[in-house]
């Protein structure tokens, strides 16, 4: 159910690893198991960001349950993630986080 999407202008030279990186990433910090994550990755994107094409990253990171209270320390996670992971620093990261209603999101023909 938790789906991150990462958009990035750098370039990933091993994606696999950075997809299952992320993915266990995303797992342990909503506490959920990882057999329902889902990760997507675009790199390589054209990407500008306040003027710049300096690297940059779009994150988007949907779940079912997600809490306003919990988005400022998963910004935090993620945007050390993508400093790390990415090579892209934390003031040239957004991040979009969204909790569809259950009936909203489908899964082995039904919902959730």
């Amino acid at each position: 159910m938790p789906l991150l999407s990462i958009h990035t202008s750098t370039t990933v030279s091993d994606r696999a690893a950075l997809l299952r990186d992320a993915s266990g990433r995303v797992a342990g910090l909503l506490g959920k198991p990882e057999s329902y994550v889902m990760v997507e990755l675009h790199d390589g994107c054209a990407l500008c960001f306040a003027g710049s094409d300096a690297p940059a990253a779009w994150l988007q990171l949907k779940s079912l349950g997600l809490q306003e209270s919990q988005t400022a320390a998963l910004s935090a996670a993620l945007c050390d993630w993508a400093a790390d992971a990415l090579g892209v620093p934390a003031d040239r990261v957004y991040i979009e986080f969204a909790a569809p209603p259950r009936a909203f999101w489908g899964w082995n023909r039904s919902t959730f």
